[in-house]
């Protein structure tokens, strides 16, 4: 009877050691893939241990992490957001919101962003990268109300001038309707402006282009301040 019980027992775990063994086997491949940065091979891997493991947690924070490194945002942000929305453990959590935040970032959803990075802070509050990148996006949402600001107040000022402009042109067009059709005809035959030679227009583009590359050393040689740390969190 023992040996029985015994026997049942191996044929109820052996599956499931089975599965979990295939899983961690392509997670360990894909972080040898993702080491390598072979991103596309590693997402595959990745993949494949989900599909062995549904829902495993290490298998898709991986696998948004390969589709990140491969500028697939959107894929990124899905597997992300699954782990954040699933309500597993908090620094799993909190490291899956700030890579969340970092997506919604690079697609220039800053206040999506925003709120990915509050969750995140709110799950691990010590997390200095997570609280300089919540800083980072508030700023850029700051600038882009302002631009978008001046944008708007800028449209208003063009109208009125653009208004009189057309006016203007109404007018000079019924002044020309008055004149006698000799003095029209004369008006008509009225020597136009010379134009530019082509050696003069070859020496304007000439100190055009010496100009900018000018500008291009100055840059050089300057140090370019950094655009934010988004710095992208690994299981």
């Amino acid at each position: 009877m023992k040996k029985l019980v015994l026997i049942l027992m191996v044929m109820v775990i052996l599956p499931y050691y089975t599965l979990f063994a295939q899983e961690k086997g392509y997670v360990k491949n894909g972080n040898d893939l993702y080491q390598q940065k072979k991103y596309k091979e590693a997402a595959e891997s990745y993949s494949k241990a989900v599909e062995k493991k549904n829902g495993s947690v290490e298998g898709q924070f991986n696998l948004g992490d390969a589709f990140y490194k491969q500028k697939q945002f959107n894929k990124a942000g899905e597997q992300f957001n699954k782990i954040a929305e699933s309500g597993g453990n908090k620094s799993v959590t909190a490291r899956a919101y700030h890579n969340l935040g970092n997506t919604l970032l690079e697609n220039k959803k800053l206040e999506e962003s925003i709120e990915a990075y509050k969750k995140s802070l709110l799950n691990n509050p010590k997390d200095e990268e997570t609280r300089y990148n919540l800083a980072y996006a508030q700023e850029q949402l700051k600038k882009q109300q302002q631009q978008d600001k001046n944008n708007k107040n800028q449209n208003k000022d063009n109208k009125p001038n653009q208004d009189k402009k057309d006016q203007q042109k109404k007018d000079d067009k019924d002044q020309d309707k008055d004149k006698p059709k000799d003095q029209q005809k004369k008006d008509q035959q009225q020597p136009q402006p010379d134009k530019l030679s082509k050696e003069d227009a070859q020496r304007m583009l000439d100190a055009l282009n010496n100009d900018e590359k000018q500008t291009q050393d100055k840059l050089k040689n300057k140090k370019v301040k950094g655009t934010g740390g988004k710095i992208l969190k690994d299981w």
